[in-house]
């Protein structure tokens, strides 16, 4: 089975899941590990994968991130867990705290069906507040499943993925933005197209 067939597969098997899940470790186990094991590592090889990884932050000691994964015996990628049901929004300070103490060059914060990747593009060893790639995997597209590949064992290259993380952010964004214009279309959004289509003045009756 291909990478898209087995991230297919996976994605059908999430919302038969979730009314079984009730902790973030159930989270765990039924829905990240798995897609740990997708991306190509042995989620019981601590060389490949390392749970509570710790990542000390000054004189704070002990403090640990859900998962590292490992290449060379150092972390590329951490990932941070959060049960299903919950909102990642409020979780972002918590990532951001243990990047810049390690030299994994991405995050991850998850709650199984929600994906959002972080780097750091905009300063060196400092977590941007915004991921440049994000997905739900209930409804992940054949253009996410490209981007995601990326990060699979096989193909994982940190050049390769920084050179097109700064791209796929701000296209993304985009699109976003776009989604809730159509939605709840703002004032400036709607000139923007009556004047190019409409011969006088922009009245409020013509908005």
């Amino acid at each position: 089975m291909d990478f898209k067939d087995a991230i297919l597969q996976f994605a059908a098997r999430v919302d038969k899941l979730c009314p079984q899940i009730q902790t973030e470790e159930a989270t765990k186990n039924a829905l990240i590990m798995p897609f740990i094991q997708l991306l190509g590592y042995d989620v019981f090889n601590p060389f490949e994968v390392s749970p509570e990884f710790i990542a000390d932050i000054g004189i704070k000691k002990g403090e640990k991130v859900d998962y590292a994964i490992l290449s060379e015996g150092n972390p590329i990628l951490l990932v941070e867990c959060k049960h299903y049901t919950q909102d990642l929004n409020p979780h972002n300070s918590q990532l951001f705290r243990y990047f810049h103490t390690t030299a994994a060059k991405f995050a991850l914060l998850t709650n199984g069906v929600d994906y959002r990747f972080y780097t750091d593009l905009i300063t060196p060893n400092k977590m941007d507040e915004k991921p440049f790639f994000e997905f739900k995997i209930t409804d992940i597209k054949e253009n996410e499943i490209a981007e995601l590949k990326k990060f699979h064992k096989s193909y994982f290259n940190i050049d390769n993925i920084t050179n097109t993380a700064s791209e796929l952010k701000y296209l993304n964004q985009i699109k976003h933005l776009l989604h809730q214009e159509f939605g709840d279309p703002s004032d400036d959004f709607v000139k923007y197209f009556a004047r190019k289509v409409y011969p006088s003045t922009i009245t409020q009756k013509v908005l």
